[in-house]
């Protein structure tokens, strides 16, 4: 009765600093706290089973206990790890790395790259498709850049998709490649309707465009 006596002559607040040192909850009364004092006492004196025999690893027996712990034990948890070894992510990238770049009818290269529901009208979106079609991947950049227009920014994007499929996908350079086809579709038309005067309901008509750049050797 050792350990009792020496809780029973503790306060509250030293009770409850005892309890937060061991990680221990320490809300109650004090015979709740000086239970559940004596209780991790006992579970700390290694009380196992009588018709069990503790098992005991060899490579952590001699292991002292880390520093900072009331309870002795390490706070250390072992690495969980995700789902899929990285080592198949790595395989299959290898994979996908040796594929050989997808051809056109006439055997050039063909890296297509596709964007679809933009919202922006399929008209619009040709005045600016029209002058990068043919252009080197430095140049359409350079193009898109300086151009006012809202689709160029759309256009930007799709072109850098396009060079980041080559590249990464099919080990390509970016700078031997050109701009083989760009065209614009036009895409679902989304109706809304506004109110006008006298009552009447007048019909908007917000349009989409499906964008596509396919990217081909400088040599054709």
């Amino acid at each position: 009765m050792a350990e009792e006596t020496k809780y029973a002559g503790m306060t509250v607040d030293e009770l409850k600093a005892e309890l937060e040192k061991r990680e221990l909850p320490k809300s109650g009364k004090k015979d709740e706290l000086i239970t559940r004092l004596e209780d991790d006492d006992t579970a700390q004196g290694g009380t196992a089973p009588e018709n069990q025999t503790p098992v005991v690893d060899e490579s952590t027996a001699d292991t002292p206990p880390s520093e900072g712990t009331g309870s002795g034990q390490s706070t250390e948890k072992p690495a969980r790890r995700r789902r899929g070894a990285a080592e198949t992510t790595t395989a299959k990238r290898r994979d996908s790395e040796a594929r050989p770049a997808p051809r056109a009818a006439d055997g050039s290269i063909a890296v297509r790259a596709q964007a679809k529901y933009v919202r922006i009208a399929p008209r619009k979106a040709r005045l600016v498709m029209d002058h990068v079609r043919g252009k080197n991947i430095g140049d359409a950049r350079a193009l898109l850049k300086h151009t006012p227009r809202a689709a160029a920014t759309d256009i930007a994007k799709l072109l850098e998709s396009a060079v980041a499929n080559a590249e990464n996908n099919f080990e390509l350079d970016p700078d031997e490649l050109k701009i083989a086809r760009a065209f614009v579709d036009e895409g679902p038309t989304i109706k809304r309707y506004r109110p006008r005067a006298l009552g009447r309901a007048t019909p908007i008509h917000k349009r989409t465009s499906h964008m596509t750049i396919t990217l081909t050797g400088k040599d054709g």
